[in-house]
């Protein structure tokens, strides 16, 4: 049972007869009461008669899949044996942005209702609602019956991967470089792609003499980049992941630099295999290619937080090597930003760099820099001094890992993720993929 608004108004109303009756000679206390016992078996009968609400057969349809900030239409079907008026609400957690007002419930008999609950999830994971709340009003308006109905939905929030916006200019640059385009490079490894006369300015190392010989003029051998290579990212899901950047967190920033770099290394024929780890694996794609690869990327991804604990970078070492594949790449979305504590990875990047060309990719606070400029009060002098230290530190690291003979990016949420799908094409451009 519950009370409707009407309820308290009605009490509200005791007032006139009280002090009517109490003018009278009628002892006020005894009128008080009596018209509580009067409202009391008004909303008992209301309720008794209002229509039972666990009658009601509830069907729900949610799409299983969903991206994160994007609208999202469910519906509810209400079918039941008696006319019924009340309010429904669905039990979406909060960060599943369903309406916070409930929807108003006019359920004729034996006739399906169909009520919309939009949807636009602010994070990622599964969204469940394991039942919704139905309550029924009686004729008189003061009170009614509620129940809960078990009919569960879950819908899994993916990714948005808003770095897509890129895609389109950099798969321009592709083509040109996989020989779409007159435009044909030259590197160490490259295959060999077709014969064509020499133009000063060429590198004459490309120059063809069996050729030159057959044609009678200079002939030069032209290249395209080589296709089939083997791309490992490793996403660092440890403690660093889950500092903020922008109006997110680092982890979903590396999502979004994943997902181009997949994108862009299918569309040039190349292998992709992700592993996201910190003390344990907590999801890996392996051996699929096409059209199948986003989409098992992104449900990977999808139920991934981050964990506050260091990662073991050697376990991730030997996890990479248990691929049983040779990689040309290893793309390793992580944040080393103080020496001490970087320790542990710098340890271990040789092992990588043995194995593949390796490049870091660090997702920082570009407003640090300004933090460092800001000292016009007491405060933001502190705020400068202890940015310049984690800038230092982070400057520290880098060093150190170019020293090592990797490459290492770092750049804003929503910098980054051009920057290395511009640097893997400038792989493939030199030869070196």
């Amino acid at each position: 049972m519950h009370l409707t608004g009407r309820f308290p108004l009605l009490l509200a109303a005791g007032v006139v007869p009280v002090v009517a009756l109490s003018i009278a000679g009628v002892d006020p206390w005894l009128t008080l009461g009596g018209w509580l016992v009067l409202c009391l078996a008004a909303a008992g009968v209301d309720a008794a008669v209002a229509a039972d609400p666990r009658r009601v057969h509830v069907d729900r349809t949610v799409p299983r899949r969903a991206l994160r900030d994007s609208r999202v239409h469910t519906t509810l079907t209400l079918r039941g044996p008696q006319q019924l008026h009340g309010q429904l609400r669905d039990a979406w957690q909060p960060t599943a942005g369903a309406p916070h007002a409930r929807a108003v419930v006019h359920l004729e008999a034996d006739v399906p209702l169909r009520i919309d609950v939009p949807l636009q999830p602010r994070r990622r994971g599964e969204l469940v609602s394991e039942f919704v709340v139905l309550r029924s009003v009686g004729p008189l308006g003061l009170a009614g019956r509620q129940s809960r109905l078990n009919v569960r939905g879950a819908v899994r929030v993916l990714p948005p991967f808003t770095a897509r916006r890129h895609l389109p200019s950099r798969l321009a640059r592709l083509r040109e470089l996989d020989g779409a385009t007159s435009v044909l490079v030259r590197g160490q490894g490259s295959e060999f792609d077709s014969l064509r006369p020499y133009v000063r300015g060429d590198d004459v190392r490309s120059i063809d003499w069996r050729a030159t010989a057959r044609a009678g003029t200079t002939m030069l051998r032209t290249w395209r980049p080589e296709r089939d290579r083997h791309i490992v990212i490793v996403i660092d899901t440890g403690r660093t992941s889950a500092a903020r950047v922008g109006d997110g967190v680092r982890l979903d920033a590396e999502m979004e630099a994943t997902l181009l770099l997949a994108a862009l290394a299918v569309q040039a024929g190349d292998h992709v295999h992700l592993v996201m780890a910190d003390r344990a694996v907590r999801a890996r794609v392996s051996g699929v290619d096409g059209e199948k690869l986003l989409p098992a990327l992104v449900d990977a991804m999808a139920p991934i937080e981050p964990t506050l604990i260091d990662t073991d970078w050697d376990a991730v070492a030997a996890h990479v090597r248990s691929l049983t594949v040779r990689p040309s790449l290893i793309v390793l979305l992580t944040a080393q930003d103080e020496a001490t504590a970087a320790r542990g990875f710098l340890g271990t990047l040789p092992g990588f760099i043995a194995r593949a060309h390796v490049l870091i990719g660090t997702v920082t606070d570009t407003g640090l820099a300004a933090q460092a400029r800001a000292r016009a009060t007491a405060g933001e002098i502190f705020r400068a001094a202890a940015a310049e230290q984690t800038l230092s530190d982070a400057d520290r690291v880098i060093q150190a890992v170019v020293a090592a003979g990797a490459d290492a990016l770092t750049d804003g949420p929503e910098e980054l993720p051009p920057r290395i799908a511009d640097r893997y094409l400038q792989l493939k451009a030199a030869g070196r993929l």
